[in-house]
């Protein structure tokens, strides 16, 4: 590759695990420096906005976009990048599927703020203060917060999805590969396998696909290896996309759906739920309401753990207020 690449890393909604995950690749970052510039990383060097957009349309080869859309700065620098950039990728959860931030969708905004800022046990703020930015003597309003959490595809076009919270290294060292060896990116890639994170699983399938109980995680008293699903523990693996290496099940705790849905699976957490509607308890429950009944309320939070990560880009969507 003749000429270097001008590429941008641009943090929106999200806690930051991206960028560490980009340096989690280690000495493999080396070979994205030797094939591009980094024009834009605000964690990392000093580019003001007002630089971007001084750039020419399309100037920037790749953007890695990683965050939801939460506010009004979120959005505009999303259709600034989208301008900038000849491709803009989703990279991590919150931008693919809206991730955690995304759950702030089953409030009103307003509740989002009162309770972050007003109402939280370790929140000492009798006055009722909002936060706001000082300058000297200048005030400036913040960022306004828009209606609902979107994911990047929902505000822009986006070119390809690196899907995970956060995106593997070997996920991100392929990419880097990908772009020092100059390959195409198709359009609407998703750049981590199109199989089930079962697939990968090494722990022990059983014949019987009986869910006999529901139990969390801590509360395993022994773990035989057999699939958590099959032991009573829930776990996101058939509905989400490999390429994590199964980290957290190598580690002994279920998935909990990270990497998003595979090409199949049109609403992670719908098709989840169904999946373990089909095997509650066997025969033995079979038609007892009851029974039924009790083993779904031993599920403590069914939206935190069937759309964890993808509630903004689901079917369901949250509650979109309108202001």
């Amino acid at each position: 590759m003749s000429k270097k690449l001008n590429i941008a890393l641009y943090w929106a909604a999200s806690c930051g695990g991206c960028e560490v995950a980009v340096l989690d690749t280690n000495e493999k970052i080396l070979e994205l420096v030797e094939v591009a510039n980094i024009v834009l990383w605000p964690v990392a060097i000093d580019t003001k906005y007002k630089d971007v957009r001084a750039m020419g349309d399309g100037s920037i080869d790749i953007t890695l976009f990683n965050g939801a859309i939460r506010s009004e700065e979120n959005r505009e620098m999303a259709e600034l990048l989208r301008e900038k950039s000849k491709l803009l990728i989703a990279f991590g959860s919150c931008a693919v599927d809206g991730c955690i931030p995304g759950l702030a969708n089953l409030s009103k905004r307003e509740e989002v703020l009162e309770n972050a800022f007003k109402r939280t046990v370790t929140t000492d703020n009798p006055e009722g203060i909002m936060p706001e930015l000082v300058y000297g003597d200048r005030k400036l309003t913040l960022p306004e917060l828009e209606p609902r959490v979107s994911t990047l595809e929902q505000v822009v076009t986006v070119d390809a999805f690196v899907p995970g919270c956060p995106p593997p290294p070997e996920l991100i060292a392929s990419f880097i590969d990908m772009v020092a060896a100059g390959k195409k990116i198709p359009f609407g890639a998703n750049l981590a396998p199109d199989i089930s994170v079962c697939e990968d699983c090494d722990r022990n399938p059983k014949e019987e696909k009986i869910l006999p109980d529901i139990i969390r995680p801590h509360r395993l008293k022994e773990d035989n290896g057999d699939c958590f699903l099959l032991q009573g523990v829930l776990c996101m693996g058939p509905v989400t996309r490999s390429g994590c290496s199964t980290r957290c099940i190598n580690a002994n705790f279920p998935c909990t759906g990270c990497m998003g849905p595979t090409s199949k699976v049109t609403d992670q957490g719908a098709r989840f739920i169904s999946a373990i509607g089909s095997i509650l308890g066997g025969e033995e429950i079979d038609n007892d309401i009851e029974k039924i009944k009790e083993l779904v309320d031993k599920i403590d939070d069914p939206v935190g753990t069937f759309y964890m990560y993808n509630l903004a880009s689901s079917i369901v969507g949250g509650k979109k207020w309108r202001d």
